[in-house]
């Protein structure tokens, strides 16, 4: 068995405490942590630990919950959390913004259950003090996401209202992860461009317009040249489409920076 948090709660303490209380649940299971800063970072990263986990169980825990500017006004303490499973996996989950919508845009499950914190935590049998903190607290996925996943882990189902995924958002075109070489990671499928090898394509980078030629590996881009690849993440067959400059960082050469507004554009040479 398996354990990954992915999480905007990413700092050394925040990560630890984390990773001690999943180890206190879930004893001798191996902890795995991904640090994001946004709902399409974790939309992305998802997808990637379900293809890595094959037909193994594990759980996955999921967390974006920003609590300023519109999650303030659409939540009294930040976003709910929901679980799904997939496969033998267990995924919990913050459910607001697009943090779901690779999972949705992948057709991998077509509905989350929302949960309630005080209705869960009581329904697991935790003590009156413990469950108003879970529910108040400025750290629910230290305080509560764990303990839903052991609870949920444990009785399968737990009392939920089910969001069907027509009401989550569908993820934008734009880059949600820029590996450690400069490669942008697209959250566009080759399906989306109409991938060719040899073919060109043109997207639109903050207001820049780049033109890019289809390759199916990089290895095959030559040097110092803008590729648009079948990249090495995904799920199955289905791999995300990557920005790279073969020998060379295209997030310097196009200064692309991972942030949730970013958006990629196909242009009229990609349809």
């Amino acid at each position: 068995m398996f354990i990954t948090v992915i999480t905007d709660c990413r700092d050394a303490n925040a990560q630890s405490r984390q990773e001690t209380r999943y180890a206190e649940l879930f004893p001798g299971t191996h902890v795995s942590f991904v640090g994001v800063t946004s709902d399409i970072e974790a939309a992305g990263n998802l997808i990637d630990m379900l293809d890595a986990a094959g037909d193994a169980e594990g759980v996955v825990a999921v967390n974006v919950a920003p609590r300023h500017g519109r999650a303030k006004e659409k939540w009294p303490n930040g976003t709910p959390f929901g679980y799904l499973w997939f496969k033998k996996v267990l995924i919990v989950c913050t459910i607001d913004g697009e943090t779901l919508s690779l999972l949705k845009k992948f057709d991998l499950a077509d509905r989350v259950n929302v949960t309630d914190i005080r209705e869960v935590m009581a329904f697991g049998g935790y003590d009156a003090p413990t469950i108003e903190r879970a529910a108040t607290s400025q750290f629910r996925s230290f305080d509560y996401l764990p303990r839903l996943a052991r609870i949920v882990w444990e009785h399968k189902r737990v009392p939920c209202e089910v969001l069907p995924f027509s009401e989550v958002p569908d993820a934008g075109l734009g880059v949600w992860w820029i590996d450690s070489f400069g490669n942008c990671k697209t959250t566009l499928l080759q399906s989306d461009i109409q991938f060719e090898e040899g073919a060109k394509r043109e997207i639109v980078l903050n207001k820049l317009a780049i033109e890019a030629t289809c390759y199916a590996q990089l290895r095959s881009v030559p040097d110092y040249y803008t590729g648009l690849i079948a990249g090495s993440s995904g799920y199955g067959d289905r791999r995300f489409i990557e920005l790279v400059v073969q020998g060379s960082s295209a997030a310097k050469h196009y200064q692309i920076s991972q942030k949730d507004t970013f958006e990629i554009n196909v242009g009229e040479k990609a349809v």
